[in-house]
């Protein structure tokens, strides 16, 4: 309650300075004695000190019951802090118990452990003193006999792998003797073999190779976009090759390619214009082809696209023949059978010149090239026999007329003649194809690679589906279904390539 004193004496001062203000005042407007002012102010002061005494009073009652609230919730709180330390303290005197108690287990443990292991070493003692007994010799010795047979079997096993290794570094030999013979013979044939799918640029120098690909590309890349070809630039002396299945669009970058290196100057700019002149230099040539053989053979009045797809044949080969040749040919030979057998020989001309028009769009539009150039020569209003004959030139459609027959039989003369057609290609891609196939028909194949003329196939399995003791097995079953549904010269390697490749051979 000290601190009540200071707080009563302020009071007092307060009600003091109250009690004159008021007391002057009141001198001012009241007309009575001083000291009848003074008896009513001391009485007014006293009123004041004993409210302020008892708001002194009450405050400091409420302020000592905040105090003993505090000081109360503060014991409670230490006295649930005293309890949780000591549940604490007990949980981990059980725990280092416990922790005791397992060391004690573990130290048991480990000397149970110990003398298993003694009588271990005692109980292999005494059989290996009784072996040595019943055997007759120690155990040196049987480590010597061991190591012995050991080294007698590796030798046989390095033996056997030098035997294989010899008779593939044999296989390898040939295999490559036969690739450098190939490769020679391929070189004599080029004017042939290329002609379907490659056309070679004849180069002054090396150097013109680095104009042509230009800086970081820019030029190669130009080419190719516009043209649709892929330039090949490798080690080939003085030379590269312009390559694509279609035939007319690598005669256009053919042209253009070779004015660009007479020319010297190779850029996108000039790229473009060379694009622009040997296009139209090579519809230019279609068309004086189509209408050459329109006089060759005899025909007239064709439509104007008729004639353009015929020029175009002049770039397509089949089996090796040039298309616009054959037909000719076989407009030929179609006419002299009409003229023997008296029947008309315009039609059998007409219909034997335009069988395989098809083969002029059938990369751009999927079906068999007879059904395409028999809607094509319906489109631009040929006539029915003529259209059959087209049709059915291959059987796709029963023949009904005689000049469906004669037109097949002058494509057989004229493709079956000796020297005519090449049928090696064909056949090996088929070849290759049907290798592919049959590997992947088996489950849980990936992807099938036909490598080194079909001599090796490549057969990626899905992990998740075979484990390693199954990739060997189907090794095994694909070398056997290949034996039995192709035929070929030799072996064919099947390596099937999981984590691990298990190798069979189909022989």
């Amino acid at each position: 309650m000290e601190w009540l004193i200071p707080a009563v004496s302020a009071a007092v001062v307060v009600v003091a300075f109250a009690a004159g203000m008021l007391l002057a005042r009141r001198t001012r407007e009241d007309r009575r004695s001083p000291d009848e002012l003074l008896a009513e102010a001391r009485l007014e002061a006293q009123r004041i000190l004993a409210k302020a005494e008892e708001e002194a009073r009450a405050k400091a009652e409420a302020y000592r019951e905040r105090e003993d609230a505090t000081i109360e919730h503060r014991r409670v709180e230490i006295t649930a802090q005293e309890e949780r330390l000591a549940q604490r303290e007990a949980t981990l005197e059980q725990r280092a118990a416990n922790l005791a108690q397992r060391e004690e287990l573990v130290l048991q443990k480990e000397r149970d452990a110990a003398e298993a292991l003694e009588r271990a070493a005692k109980l292999e003692e005494e059989v290996r003193a009784r072996l040595e007994q019943v055997a007759g010799f120690d155990a040196k010795a049987a480590k010597a006999e061991l190591l012995a047979r050991t080294e007698a079997e590796a030798k046989r096993q390095a033996m056997i792998l030098v035997r294989d290794l010899e008779a593939k570094a044999r296989q390898e030999a040939e295999r490559r003797a036969r690739r450098i013979l190939a490769g020679t013979i391929q070189r004599l044939a080029a004017e042939v073999v290329t002609e379907t799918t490659v056309s070679t640029v004849m180069l002054p120098s090396d150097e013109m190779k680095g104009r042509i690909i230009g800086r970081d590309g820019r030029n190669i890349r130009a080419f190719e976009a516009l043209t649709g070809v892929n330039v090949i630039v490798d080690d080939t002396p003085e030379a590269v090759a312009v390559s694509t299945f279609d035939p007319v669009r690598r005669e256009i970058a053919r042209i253009a390619l070779e004015r660009l290196v007479e020319d010297g100057r190779i850029h996108p700019a000039s790229i473009e214009e060379a694009y622009e002149k040997a296009r139209a230099e090579v519809q230019r040539s279609i068309t004086d082809a189509g209408e050459w053989a329109m006089v060759e053979v005899g025909v007239s009045r064709l439509h104007p696209e008729l004639v353009d797809l015929l020029g175009r044949l002049k770039y397509r080969t089949s089996y090796g023949q040039n298309v616009l040749a054959h037909l000719i040919e076989s407009a030929h030979v179609a006419g002299m059978l009409a003229a023997e057998l008296g029947v008309d020989e315009q039609e059998a001309r007409r219909a034997a010149l335009l069988h395989d028009i098809g083969k002029a769009v059938s990369h751009e539009i999927g079906g068999s090239h007879a059904l395409i150039g028999a809607e094509i020569a319906r489109r631009f209003g040929e006539e029915g026999g003529v259209v059959h004959a087209i049709e059915a030139h291959h059987n796709e459609v029963e023949v009904r007329t005689i000049t469906g027959v004669l037109v097949q039989a002058a494509d057989a003369v004229s493709a079956a003649r000796p020297g005519a057609r090449r049928e090696i290609l064909e056949s090996y891609v088929r070849r290759l194809e049907r290798l592919e196939r049959i590997a992947g028909s088996f489950p849980g194949v990936d992807r099938v690679f036909a490598l080194q003329a079909g001599r090796e196939v490549r057969v990626l399995v899905d992990p998740s589906e075979l484990d390693d003791l199954e990739a060997g097995a189907m090794a095994r079953r694909i070398a056997r279904k290949l034996e039995e549904d192709l035929q070929y010269p030799g072996q064919i390697e099947v390596t099937v390539i999981r984590e691990f490749r298990a190798t069979d051979y189909a022989r």
